[in-house]
């Protein structure tokens, strides 16, 4: 799994696949305990922006466990009708 790290980037997949995909996207916002989150690299994946950590899938849990204020929905994209 992949945790996106900027929010330019999170727009992008949004936008240009989640909403072609399956008509919405969705941003959100969330800190994650620093002491779990040093664990895992940060990788480019495309552009300079598209930055992310790698955080595997088995792992979701703790990562949801480390989660510290609540997840803010910062985006919302439809398709038009």
């Amino acid at each position: 799994m992949g945790s996106i790290k900027n929010e330019l980037y999170a727009r992008e997949i949004a936008t240009k696949w989640n909403v072609r995909d399956s008509g919405v996207g969705y941003v959100t916002r969330f800190e994650v305990k620093k002491e779990f989150i040093d664990k895992y690299e940060i990788h480019q994946v495309g552009a300079s922006h598209h930055t992310e950590w790698w955080i595997p899938a088995e792992e979701l849990e703790q990562l949801n466990e480390n989660i510290v204020v609540k997840i803010e929905i910062i985006g919302e994209y439809r398709t038009h009708i």
